[in-house]
């Protein structure tokens, strides 16, 4: 999870923030290129007392000047394509789960299996535990399979809210009267961190998400228990 002094990305959790996390390294690495080249040029023009006779209304340099960008636009969008690629839909998840964004709370339902539905909150201050993390943690924390494709189907029962998972690349709006679709997957264990990313009213800071990553097998006692 990010914590006070995190200044770049969380680790990822999934595939999907993996590739993320990479092709906004390679976005910085090409953008630093370009600022220190820029830079250097606009350096070199404030200082230099001489001028080139043909530089003025020069075809050629017009030419370079305009390939050079478009190339580099190129080698920006073909990773960002590739994202778009893997971010398609799945056809066979093997957990499906609603989610329905309230102000200020979340409910989740398993239909998949027998009828598994609960809300989430956020534990009041008064109620922590010693490892609970303030204004994060909530009373009923959804389960999910690692290394298994989850389907999310999301809505909202009043106003405008955002399912978001950082680690494992998910945001989501919980749009009412729309029933809103992702698909993801972790590849491991853990317990992860989100936050309603739409703001939704006096509360939209007090209604956050956690996640727990739990191998299939612990996965199924789970829902058996909740079956009960």
């Amino acid at each position: 999870m990010a914590t006070w002094k995190t200044i770049l990305l969380q680790d990822s959790a999934s595939p999907l923030m993996e590739q993320l996390s990479f092709f906004h390294d390679h976005t910085m690495m090409v953008l630093v290129i370009i600022t220190i080249l820029v830079g250097q040029l606009m350096v070199n023009l404030f200082f230099n007392k001489f001028s080139h006779r043909f530089l003025l209304e020069g075809q050629l340099i017009e030419i370079v000047w305009t390939i050079l960008p478009a190339i580099t636009l190129i080698f920006i969008a073909l990773p960002s394509l590739r994202l778009i690629y893997i971010l398609d839909e799945v056809n066979n998840p093997i957990v499906t789960i609603k989610t329905i964004g309230h102000q200020w709370y979340w409910s989740y339902e398993y239909s998949d299996f027998k009828k598994i539905e609960f809300d989430s909150y956020m534990i009041p201050m008064n109620e922590m535990k010693p490892f609970n993390f303030r204004l994060l943690d909530v009373d009923n924390r959804i389960a999910i399979p690692f290394e298994s494709q989850i389907r999310m189907l999301v809505t909202s029962a009043d106003v405008i809210h955002s399912w978001t998972i950082p680690s494992l690349g998910v945001k989501i709006d919980a749009t009412p009267g729309r029933l809103n679709q992702i698909s993801f997957s972790s590849n491991r264990s853990g317990i992860f961190y989100g936050q309603c990313s739409e703001i939704c009213g006096a509360n939209h800071s007090f209604m956050p998400i956690v996640v727990e990553s739990i191998s299939p097998n612990y996965f199924v006692k789970w829902i058996s228990k909740m079956s009960d």
